[in-house]
């Protein structure tokens, strides 16, 4: 079935990347470059039409798709209905659907679209079309936009590499050794390569952030509750211990807060989330933002040290007061969130695995509660008496079966750590907003999530205490990022196991997982945080990040056409 299922992609993806092209390289840059209000603009003024621009963005999906493996569902046919329908509309009535009338998006192979599958990387759920279309993906309908594909996952979505049996591995589009990040992976290559102008994604624990900074594009993780679930399958069906939230990934910030613009607030086919529309945010001249570049599980690489830093320095010399904090709840949030989503032993989020094998970073994580408590004390006990690794010996204890009680007990301790993090850093520091990585390390090798699930925690801090959380583009690896003795010596460092798995344990190709002359040129991405119902300030503050960094850093729409031309010259 997985096999058919490919074989049909393949075939419809080769039979349209043989169709003649309608216009040449440099009048299709054109196209690619222009953000969301550049192509309505241009379809308001009659310069383009709604059909000329979706067939320039399914040529481009082919080139994102042959170098990455990104799309899962092809619905190029109905686009193109839909693209001819909006035409007629406009020439008949001379007015727009909405603010994205003809816009090409994408969408996470999670959301449901009517008469397609969501496989969610699981083959049992193979030619098993929806009956419906996920609220999100409506909502972005009725405001003119035009889905055309659907993207690749992790099986399970619960993994931050890329793969499944089904459709198969998602590359880096910067380098294919490389993972696109999970679980919105292919959404994440189809923007970094400008064959789609807005995604569609979600994140339960990273999974806008991570492929928006592996890849360099833009993400939002709203709040619960700002944007409908409603469609969007579930990889834990009924857990509602940390909740799930949809969210868009885009080019640049103008096309992420027009999304965004759209999505809050919108009510879905029952209404289960607030009305809460976007509401308008005046920042002050002068922001107070704190950063900080451990989480006390794994200290940040050197690469993503100096991200953080040159950050600081520009809203620095913006006029902005920026000052290091000690964020110091991670390890328990992480303890947290795992006694949470461990309390089945994972039956239900390996439910829909069925005779598919499985993917090997979940064979890791989910190993856990297959061993016998005895066992797992004992070796979490000569972990922490003998390495000196009281946070993995913690994690093992915590990975196992437990009761309702414990699990109500979890909860509650959920509840009281986002308000301790409300009162010992928002409150302590008097922050409008938190700067930190995405991940210690910038990007991962595939494969290096399997012993690396902890460096996650960087991520699932923020879905845990409800906070906005947005992620940009803002610099590069450089082979220069080495580690040196200096930072070996610093304070902050975390877990000596997972520190060692990243910086100095030997991988696939002898050499650590953390190795910057391989990453060279690759994207870093920074997360920016905000309080619980701030998600408006937080797309403001993210504005004035982009903004005091400079456009020079080269993400924006058309960015990969243009390291293209830049290489041949």
């Amino acid at each position: 079935m997985a096999a058919a299922k490919r074989a049909l992609r393949e075939q419809i993806l080769e039979r349209e990347g043989k169709r003649p092209g309608n216009l040449p390289q440099a009048e299709r840059a054109v196209f690619l470059r222009s953000t969301a209000r550049d192509i309505v603009t241009n379809i308001e003024r009659g310069t383009w039409t709604a059909s000329q621009v979706l067939e320039i963005f399914i040529a481009q999906s082919i080139v994102a798709h042959s170098a990455t493996n990104c799309i899962t569902e092809v619905l190029f046919d109905e686009a193109r209905r839909r693209a001819r329908d909006l035409d007629a509309e406009f020439k008949a009535t001379n007015r727009l659907k909405g603010p994205l009338h003809g816009v090409p998006i994408s969408v996470k192979d999670q959301h449901d679209i009517e008469g397609y599958d969501t496989t969610i990387g699981f083959t049992a759920c193979a030619n098993k079309p929806a009956q419906i279309t996920a609220d999100f993906v409506k909502t972005m309908v009725d405001a003119g936009a035009v889905p055309f594909v659907k993207t690749n996952v992790p099986q399970t979505m619960y993994a931050y590499e890329c793969s499944n049996p089904i459709w198969g591995r998602t590359t880096n589009p910067y380098n294919p050794a490389y993972s696109s990040g999970g679980s919105s992976g292919g959404e994440a290559c189809m923007l970094a390569l400008d064959a789609s102008v807005i995604g569609l994604g979600s994140d339960i624990a990273g999974s806008l952030r991570i492929p928006a900074s592996y890849c360099g594009v833009y993400s939002l993780k709203p709040g619960i509750g700002r944007v409908s679930d409603y469609g969007a399958k579930e990889s834990f069906p009924g857990f509602d211990g940390i909740k799930s939230v949809c969210g868009p990934m885009a080019r640049c910030m103008d096309d992420l807060e027009l999304a965004c613009r759209i999505a809050f607030g919108a009510s879905g086919v029952y209404n289960a989330h607030p009305p809460l529309p976007f509401r308008e945010v005046n920042l002050l001249k002068k922001l107070r933002f704190g950063y900080y570049t451990t989480d006390g599980i794994m200290k940040g690489s050197p690469a993503a040290i100096r991200a953080v830093k040159e950050t600081m320095e520009a809203l620095s010399a913006a006029g902005h007061e920026c000052i290091e904090i000690d964020q110091h709840l991670t390890p328990e949030i992480m303890r947290i969130f795992l006694t949470l989503t461990s309390a089945d032993g994972y039956k239900n989020l390996l439910r829909g695995v069925g005779s598919d094998p499985l993917d090997p970073s979940l064979a890791v994580l989910t190993f856990g509660p297959k061993v016998p408590q005895l066992i797992r004390s004992a070796a979490a006990s000569a972990i922490d008496t003998f390495m000196g690794d009281k946070i993995m010996a913690d994690i093992l204890r915590l990975s196992g079966y437990r009761n309702v009680e414990a699990y109500h007990n979890a909860c509650a301790k959920r509840n009281d750590i986002k308000k301790r993090f409300y009162d010992e850093i928002w409150t302590k520091y008097n922050l409008d907003g938190i700067i930190t990585y995405v991940h210690a390390s910038p990007q991962i090798l595939h494969g290096g999530s399997n012993m690396l699930s902890m460096m996650s925690a960087s991520t699932l801090t923020y879905n845990l205490v409800d906070s906005p959380s947005g992620v940009v583009p803002v610099t590069r690896v450089k082979a220069s990022d080495v580690i040196t003795d200096g930072w070996k010596n610093a304070t902050g460092h975390g877990s000596p196991m997972c520190e060692n798995e990243l910086y100095f344990k030997q991988f696939k190709d002898k050499k650590p997982l953390y190795d910057p002359a391989a990453m060279d040129g690759m994207p870093i991405g920074l997360q920016i945080i905000g309080k619980i119902w701030e998600d408006e300030k937080v797309l403001a503050m993210m504005r004035v990040v982009d903004e005091v960094l400079g456009k020079e850093r080269g993400f924006a729409p058309g960015s990969w056409e243009q390291r293209l031309q830049n290489r041949e010259k």
